[in-house]
């Protein structure tokens, strides 16, 4: 029997795509009798049923070598596209992870979206961007790896846009679209490209080649930027990191899945890519200062905000830099790690945090407070994911990032310790802004919220406090005192030092004594939205408007001309259909004496 779980893996990611076709059925229009809440209950069912499998295929597996599966799916001439599957302890594990959050994703919508009329459209998203997600876990193709991307873009923006009767939620759903756009595009070219010298998007054989390539070292870094521009916007970095805050006008529900899972898409692509970035080493160095830049600058705009949302968004953008930076040195397991010890403590963060946005008037963390007493379950869940995000013992941040200092160079292991206690500090302050002190007039009447709400936080919660443990009974965690003991002690200053400001009246004296331009250059995200008005978007209107003119007067004109002249000579010929044939003889000759006079002068 359990040789039928570990044989059909493959069929993992098709459990939500068939739940997610089945919810169509509760569309409007198709069954109308029993609502759309069955449609989410399937949902709910068939995303269960392929977490219980992934759990225990990964049990079967995981002592198994890595199993590759292929199927041809296009050849023609020199071109061959196979469609390729990677069974190993990794790619299910991935599964796990990605069935496990939806799962509880899933449950929380079902109390997060309680009144609200669309549940199978929402639940059939859901469903699809499992399924999307799942099959970019065990794809084992550059080329459909891609198409997996595209996917989760296009099902970002259909999830974005899912009360798209809102203004904002439309251009948040148009500008997460068309920033990942950029990245793919860029990633379209260098997949298409890298083939002639590769003869293979396989990423196993794609390593066995860049162990003897020799390719012109120019066109491999140029290539190798095009290969990170794609992952680059998927996971938010900089200077594309602005769609992920604007993203978060969609169900709080699928910004659970999308920030903890689908956001490390991406840097899962790009740690498959590895043997391929290694053979240009300013591409690696490109991966390390774009995510070391991201980590530093994100963590500082987080500290800036005072929108919930925003807080957590640009922290997910940090925490990716940190995976980054363990790309670009070269240390994929340790960059899977982290992305395990994000994604639960990422989604156990946006479950706390949503069920304060939900019940209270404004998601402004000035305007609230106090909320301790009547969210007791919130704070608790706010806090544990902050000290599992984060450098504190035992807890899961603590070991992979005592791991990843360990790993990488000093100036590095810097910027690793200070994103750690800025991150520290923004949840810290978070924590005291919303929970601690007087009840103000925002958050007078703040209820907890119901139990299919509380129970994904207090399961998240549970993984997050046991997670060192999982990670020890598989052998995949160590510690070097000296980089562990640094972390720690920086972590609790973050902690103590963001207490002492936000948890007094005191904390308005201390923010007004930084400089006004520095608290807006961080408030308004290094004015980047301005910059890309002056450059970017400035040049598409000029360009556009150039394009406008010429279509206008040259294209329209030149075809307006040719009717007009044709009008104009219809209109005098007309006169000459008088039914005289003297006429029409009369108008011949004027012909031939035109036609002698044209050769006439040509010679």
């Amino acid at each position: 029997m359990m040789d039928f779980f570990k044989e059909t893996i493959w069929f993992i990611p098709c459990y939500t795509l068939i739940g997610g076709i089945v919810a169509l059925l509760w569309s409007p229009g198709i069954i109308r009798q029993t609502g759309s809440r069955p449609a989410g209950y399937v949902n709910l069912l068939m995303t269960s049923f392929a977490f219980l499998h992934s759990v225990i295929a990964l049990y079967e597996i995981w002592d198994i070598p890595p199993q590759d599966i292929r199927f041809t799916w296009l050849q023609a001439a020199d071109l061959t596209i196979s469609f390729d599957i990677r069974v190993s302890a990794v790619s299910v594990g991935a599964l796990v992870l990605i069935t496990g959050l939806n799962v509880l994703s899933q449950l929380y919508a079902v109390g997060y979206l309680e009144m609200d009329w669309s549940w199978a459209r929402f639940f059939a998203l859901m469903g699809f961007f499992e399924a999307g997600m799942g099959g970019l876990a065990l794809c084992n193709s550059l080329f459909f790896s891609y198409v997996y991307l595209e996917i989760l873009t296009l099902g970002t923006y259909l999830l974005v846009g899912f009360w798209f009767a809102q203004p904002l939620v439309v251009s948040g759903a148009r500008d997460a679209f068309w920033t990942k756009r950029v990245g793919d595009i860029l990633l379209l070219m260098s997949v298409i490209a890298l083939y002639p010298f590769s003869k293979t998007w396989n990423y196993t054989d794609l390593g066995i080649w860049a162990q003897t390539a020799n390719v012109n070292p120019t066109f491999i870094t140029i290539l190798c930027f095009g290969l990170i521009a794609g992952p680059l916007a998927k996971c938010a970095q900089i200077p594309l990191q602005l769609w992920l805050d604007e993203a978060m006008e969609g169900p709080l529900p699928a910004s659970i899945l999308r920030n903890s899972i689908v956001v490390a898409t991406g840097a899962y692509v790009l740690i498959q890519l590895q043997p391929v970035l290694a053979l240009s080493p300013m591409a690696s160095e490109a991966v390390l200062f774009i995510g070391s830049l991201t980590a530093v600058l994100a963590s500082l705009i987080a500290i800036a905000q005072v929108d919930l949302k925003r807080i957590l968004s640009y922290t997910v953008s940090a925490y990716m830099g940190l995976v980054f930076i363990a790309v670009g040195t070269n240390h994929p397991q340790t960059a899977l790690l982290l992305i395990v010890v994000y994604a639960i403590a990422m989604a156990l963060l946006y479950t706390s945090m949503g069920a304060i946005i939900l019940n209270s008037i404004t998601q402004d963390v000035t305007q609230l407070g106090g909320l301790w007493s009547s969210r007791p379950f919130c704070g608790i869940g706010l806090l544990v994911g902050m000290v599992a995000l984060t450098s504190m013992p035992p807890f899961g941040g603590f070991w992979i990032l005592s791991r990843l200092g360990m790993e990488v160079s000093t100036p590095l292991m810097v910027i690793v310790a200070l994103v750690n206690c800025l991150t520290a500090f923004s949840l810290t302050r978070v924590f005291c802004l919303v929970f601690l002190g007087a009840r103000k007039q925002m958050s007078m009447r703040s209820p907890e919220v119901l139990w299919a709400m509380i129970i994904p936080m207090m399961i998240l919660m549970g993984y997050a406090l046991h997670l060192p443990l999982i990670f020890d009974q598989f052998n995949l965690i160590g510690l070097n005192l000296n980089e562990g003991i640094v972390l720690t002690i920086l972590t609790i200053i973050g902690i103590v030092s963001s207490a002492i400001i936000y948890g007094k009246k005191s904390s308005d004296s201390v923010v007004k004594s930084i400089p006004e331009s520095i608290q807006k250059l961080f408030a308004n995200d290094l004015y980047i939205q301005d910059i890309y008005k002056v450059t970017i978007i400035a040049l598409v209107n000029f360009t556009a408007k150039v394009a406008n003119w010429c279509d206008k007067y040259i294209v329209d004109g030149a075809v307006n001309l040719v009717g007009f002249t044709t009008l104009l000579g219809g209109q005098s010929l007309k006169y000459s259909t008088s039914g005289q044939s003297q006429l029409y003889i009369f108008s011949i000759l004027l012909g031939l004496v035109f036609v002698a006079l044209i050769f006439g002068l040509s010679m």
